[in-house]
């Protein structure tokens, strides 16, 4: 799968969980789940689930506490699948 487009499937699942007072230009790359764009941890574990359906992949604990960014997401999400495909 294309890069930009796992990233576009990324931040349109991140967007559903943004508080009303952080705009969607705020997410990118580099952009802290918590810090940045001021997600709370019940919100956090809604886009685990929602990756893990929208990639077919399967996250572990250890995958939540290591996804501290977008860039993060997208790493654990390219590993996963390559797992899945080896």
């Amino acid at each position: 799968m294309d890069e930009n487009i796992k990233y576009e499937k990324l931040r349109n699942i991140i967007k559903l969980y943004l508080p009303e007072d952080v705009s969607v230009d705020y997410i990118d790359i580099k952009s802290h789940l918590i810090n940045d764009l001021n997600i709370n941890s019940a919100n956090l574990v809604d886009i685990v689930l929602d990756v893990e359906d929208e990639f077919d992949i399967m996250l572990e604990n250890d995958d939540m506490d290591t996804m501290q960014t977008v860039e993060d997401a997208l790493q654990i999400i390219d590993s996963k699948i390559a797992n899945k495909n080896s």
